[in-house]
């Protein structure tokens, strides 16, 4: 593990694979190096030609976090990611990490293009909203020390399981990583914002985004996630679209890389 500290003081713990051309990750809300084993996965698959950074956004695993919260201190833990890596890098996000992705190109940040893995967009009514003060319920229940409710209220809320289901998942493994950091679910609320309102894309969010972008999703994903990928790419005038055979919302590495170093090389 190396780290990395952002303007605030704010200590961001990663791991490289390889040397060449910088990659960095960035997973959605509630992964991290110790639950999403895949990204490393990734970084090893692309250590031939890429040192690909795989990091713990700030609050989970291994980094630390300092409050108050502010979408431009994950900008700038990637800014600390990029000067560590090299320049201009290549940046993946994944869910909600691709919207941070974008914000972090948008901000002015040495970028040399973007993948955007299955954002987290809501453009019609295919399905019900996210309530509108979804950010300010977290941030009540973590307050409270109930950060098993805010964790509910994401899956429901966000994610679309089903009350039923949540009460399961809560059975097994998987329940504690997600409660331990549910503090910063409301970050990634943050950086949502409207984009699963149900209504157009903010048209000055991303309008200074201009290197290429590639929009994916997988054919086997929910439909809703496939048209929200379908109205970014539609949205950014340097976005290309492609869906990624026989995967969901979370893809294979060893399907997942090839596209990757492919949208690489056309960079080039």
């Amino acid at each position: 593990m190396s780290t990395v500290t952002s303007a605030d003081g704010t200590t961001i713990a990663f791991d490289a694979y390889g040397s060449g051309r910088p990659l960095i990750l960035i997973d959605g809300a509630t992964a991290h190096r110790a639950v999403n084993p895949l990204n490393a996965e990734i970084g090893k698959l692309l250590s031939d030609d890429f040192r690909t950074t795989v990091y713990d956004r700030r609050g989970r695993g291994e980094s630390t976090d300092t409050t108050p919260y502010a979408i431009e201190r994950e900008i700038e833990d990637l800014a600390a990611l990029i000067e560590d890596a090299g320049q201009p890098a290549i940046l993946v996000g994944e869910s909600s990490g691709s919207l941070l992705a974008l914000d972090a190109a948008a901000a002015g940040l040495p970028i040399a293009g973007l993948v955007l893995f299955e954002p987290p967009v809501i453009v019609d009514d295919s399905r019900p909203p996210l309530p509108a003060d979804y950010v300010e319920q977290l941030d009540r229940f973590v307050a409270e020390g109930r950060r098993d409710k805010a964790a509910e209220l994401f899956m429901t809320a966000a994610v679309g399981m089903p009350a039923e289901a949540v009460a399961g998942m809560k059975q097994t493994p998987y329940w504690a990583p997600t409660e331990e950091v549910a503090h910063t679910i409301s970050y990634d609320g943050r950086i949502m914002g409207t984009t699963m309102s149900g209504n157009p894309l903010p048209a000055d969010r991303w309008a200074a985004v201009k290197v290429p972008v590639l929009v994916l999703h997988g054919d086997k994903t929910w439909p809703v996630l496939a048209a929200g990928a379908a109205a970014v790419a539609a949205h950014l005038p340097t976005a290309t679209l492609k869906s990624i055979a026989g995967e969901n919302h979370s893809a294979e590495p060893t399907t997942f890389a090839p596209v990757l170093r492919d949208f690489a090389a056309d960079l080039t």
